[in-house]
């Protein structure tokens, strides 16, 4: 198999020069991703929120990549106040409590200071 980009049709990703996925045979690797809603552009202030449309962006990517959030073997988490952390994990047990990928979770700031999370995540198929 080849590799293969996969875009969400931001032009931040033209602008810039990545990908939000790259597929490489058996493995997706999505770049991190924030809660902006494509659609509208726009982001929730609400952390937990923000979280879940993350997730949906990322879902999107996979889909599109022939993968699924069950794929994921991989997160990494980045917010910029660590004290937003757990306000997260309700949302995050919701869609990776049961697949239970490696995680990591590092405070760092962001690109927008709109974005209180950003998610990046590694699949394999049929993980």
């Amino acid at each position: 198999m080849t590799r293969r980009l996969i875009s969400s049709g931001s032009t931040f990703e033209r602008n810039v020069g990545y990908s939000r996925a790259v597929v490489d045979g058996e493995w997706a690797f999505v770049s991190g991703t924030t809660g902006f809603d494509y659609a509208t552009m726009t982001i929730s202030p609400d952390v937990a929120e923000q979280a879940r449309q993350a997730l949906e962006n990322i879902s999107d990517a996979l889909r599109g990549a022939g993968f699924s959030l069950a794929d994921v073997v991989r997160t990494i988490y980045i917010l910029p106040d660590a004290e937003d952390w757990p306000a997260c994990w309700p949302v995050l047990r919701e869609y990776f409590g049961d697949i239970r990928p490696a995680s990591t979770m590092l405070a760092a700031g962001l690109a927008d200071p709109r974005m209180r999370i950003e998610i990046e995540v590694t699949a394999k198929r049929g993980a």
